[in-house]
């Protein structure tokens, strides 16, 4: 399949790579910031009873010589721990009595 991000084997979870398959940990935030509730709790049903899946697929790589499809799958994994807490337990995008909450890293470590 053409333009495609993920593994094959998580053909059902292509709607979400291009939102969620994000590099750096401020990107994700972003993205949970701007998204909707609706939007992350589709997400993280899709995704989450895959978790588990997903982590030992990725298991099977060096983490510094992942494939790129195997390195978005990751990056979707590192999205959905980002937005766990907003889903289950906030109920909302953005930190409760957070103030202006931001995330902004001048290094993170890589993948």
């Amino acid at each position: 399949m053409p333009n495609t991000m993920l593994p094959s084997a998580f053909a059902d979870l292509e709607a979400f790579a291009p939102t969620w398959c994000l590099a750096t940990e401020t990107e994700r935030w972003n993205a949970r910031i701007s998204s909707t509730l609706p939007q992350l709790r589709e997400f993280y049903d899709a995704f989450f009873p895959r978790l588990e899946e997903a982590i030992e697929y990725c298991d099977k790589f060096d983490l510094d010589d992942l494939p790129e499809d195997a390195l978005n799958l990751l990056h979707l994994i590192y999205s959905l721990v980002l937005i766990a807490m907003a889903v289950e337990i906030m109920h909302q995008p953005a930190p409760v009595d957070g103030a202006d909450a931001v995330m902004i890293r001048t290094d993170a470590p890589v993948p």
